[in-house]
């Protein structure tokens, strides 16, 4: 390997991480657009979850929720609310957070075409809700946890979901 491949490689991991640290930003702020719901607040935090997987890619999205997480486990003020630490990490809304992992690099298979990307940004939406309604459950019980954590949320996800398809197809068309 010449130094000269040596160098790209390190600018190619460099912007990667770099990208990566900006998504994780977008995730934060993302968090504090919040509707006060109990016991799981109501974020734009699915959404770009969303468009982090759909514009960055499986492992590009992946890496931005780990980002994200890593610093609220460090206790940087990124989640809902401002908050951050372990507490909430074993709290009640734990599982979903967690589940924006997978969600975010199944998004990233949203590939061109609109049937596609509708089908996958749909399953990566509800695919966050696995996790997030079986924690929840831990904490509330499993019917409790069907309505406030899965049901009263099946509106906003739908609205969320459509919009990151509308502003998906909006990026790649330009």
């Amino acid at each position: 390997m010449t130094t000269t491949d040596v160098a790209a490689r390190a600018a190619s991991g460099a912007r990667f991480w770099a990208l990566a640290l900006l998504g994780s930003a977008i995730l934060a702020a993302s968090a504090q657009v919040s509707l006060p719901m109990w016991p799981v607040p109501a974020t734009l935090q699915t959404l770009a979850v969303l468009l982090l997987g759909a514009l960055g890619g499986p492992r590009l999205g992946a890496a931005s929720v780990a980002l994200y997480l890593t610093q609220g486990a460090m206790g940087l003020p990124v989640f809902a609310n401002g908050t951050g630490g372990i507490a909430v990490l074993a709290g009640p809304t734990a599982g979903y957070l967690l589940g924006f992992l997978p969600a975010a690099w199944l998004a990233g298979f949203a590939g061109r075409g609109l049937a596609r990307q509708a089908l996958v940004l749909a399953a990566a939406h509800l695919l966050l809700f696995v996790p997030g309604v079986a924690w929840l459950a831990g904490f509330v019980g499993w019917e409790r946890a069907a309505h406030a954590g899965f049901l009263l949320f099946l509106p906003g996800t739908l609205v969320k979901t459509a919009l990151a398809l509308a502003l998906l197809r909006a990026a790649r068309r330009g």
